[in-house]
Parts: C-alpha cells; structure tokens; sequence
C-alpha cells in the first residue's frame, strides 16, 4: 500500500492535509489502547471538505496512515513545536484526550520510531517538497496550504473553546504580510464563524519547514473546529455545515491563487 496519495493539478497551490489518514498496520494495531483503535485524533473528513479546490487546480498531497503510526506534521528529531506546552510527538505515546495510545509495555522504541520515519515520513515529504518545486518552477512561485482540523474544546492541548477557524503563519514568518492581510480580510469579512490569527495552532512543522516568502513560496496552516463542518461524537460528516464552512474556504483558497 501507498503511503499517501498527491494529485497534481495546474494552479500554483498544493494542499497538504497530513492528518486525514486513518490506517494503521495491523502489526502496530494489535498493540493499541482500546480507546485509541477508532483513531479519534484523526482530521477526519478534511480532504472531502477542500475536495473543491482540486477544480481550482490545486494539487493535493493525503496520507493513508494515521498520525498514530507517525505524525507527518511534527520534525523528524521529535522536537517540540510548543515547547512549554501540553503537545503530542512525532510517534504519539498520548492521545488528545491524554489518554495513551498504546497498551503498557507495547510503545514504540527508537528503533521503530526510526523505521517508521524511514517507511512513511520522509516518503510524504519527499513528494511534497518535490511538488513545491514543481510548481515553483511552471508558475514562478508556490503557494501550499495545511488544512487541519481538531475538536474543539481539547482540555490536554488548551484552555476553554478553540476559535472555528485558527489561522497560523508561523507568526508572520511562513507567508508575506500582503497575503496574510487578504486572508485576514476574508475572516473579518464574515461573521458565520469567529476566528483568531496565530493564536494556539500558528502552524506545525511543515508550514515552518516550507514557507519561504522571500523565494514566493508562500504557506498557510488552518486549524478548523470540527464542529462547523461534522459531528465530533460519532465523526459523522454534516452536509449543511460543511457546505456552509465551504463557502469561506473557498474565499481564502481564492486568496491563495490571487
């Protein structure tokens, strides 16, 4: 099996959604805590909510694997992104429930850490780094989008109820300022959902790693509540409320494309 899937389209814009996998090896399944086999940490249905921006011509990257075999959006030396605050790592022992993900005894050693980097990280961005270059050089520039999504009151991760939409660009830095004000613009202009710039989610490693405004490779993370577009008990996709959370999506990929 495929570690992820990339869909190559003609715009200057690739959509990274690293957390949308929800397969686990077997070998690694059977070691599981009962409460994390549903893999509930998942950003469950992100790659049918910007399933839309493939007729815009974006390319799109989507892993198959859950980030409980690895988590394609953390550095592969494991170091945190938030130091000082509650996070979960490259190879996640604890759930965001901080419940553990595995059974006692059955976490994974360096050694498997190691391998799994070898067989499902550096596959991902490979193919992502190698399709920012490839647009970078059609288009003369490259725009790559992170969409995520979690629930929205995470006790374990941060305090009181996360914003429906968190915009990060790694404070300013993964992106220009031009382009962080026109994606501004587009959340002040709405009132549907409330919204905070660089706020807990600024952007994991992928948007830090990637974004390089000064060569036009401009990269943006969006954290979503899943409770705009979905039901966060049962995971179940809502139509309404996902067609709704569309409409300002597809005004912020236009910025993107701008």
């Amino acid at each position: 099996m495929e570690t992820y899937t990339l869909h190559r389209g003609t715009a200057p814009l690739l959509i990274s959604l690293p957390h949308d996998g929800t397969a686990v090896p077997d070998d690694i399944a059977a070691r599981l805590a009962d409460s994390a086999r549903r893999v509930p940490d998942t950003d469950w249905h992100v790659s049918k909510l910007y399933d839309f921006a493939r007729e815009l011509g974006a390319s799109m990257i989507v892993p198959h694997y859950s980030r409980y075999v690895i988590d394609l959006n953390r550095p592969p030396d494991d170091v945190s992104l938030y130091p000082g605050q509650n996070t979960t790592g490259l190879c996640p022992h604890l759930q965001f429930s901080s419940e553990r993900v595995y059974r006692d005894g059955q976490d994974p050693d360096e050694a498997e850490v190691a391998e799994r980097v070898e067989r499902y990280w550096r596959p991902y961005h490979r193919a992502l780094a190698g399709e920012l270059q490839r647009i970078h050089a059609q288009h003369g520039r490259a725009g790559l989008w992170e969409g995520h999504s979690i629930r929205g009151v995470v006790p374990f991760l941060f305090e009181g109820r996360l914003p429906d939409l968190n915009l990060g660009t790694a404070g300013g830095t993964s992106c220009s300022a031009a382009l962080q004000a026109r994606l501004e613009s587009v959340l002040e202009a709405q009132d549907r959902h409330d919204f905070v710039v660089n706020g807990r989610f600024k952007g994991g490693y992928i948007t830090r790693q990637y974004g390089d405004p000064a060569q036009n490779i401009q990269a943006v993370q969006l954290e979503i509540s899943q409770r705009i577009y979905m039901d966060e008990d049962s995971f179940e996709w809502d139509a309404g409320k996902a067609a709704r959370t569309q409409i300002v999506l597809r005004e912020l990929i236009d910025q993107m494309l701008a």
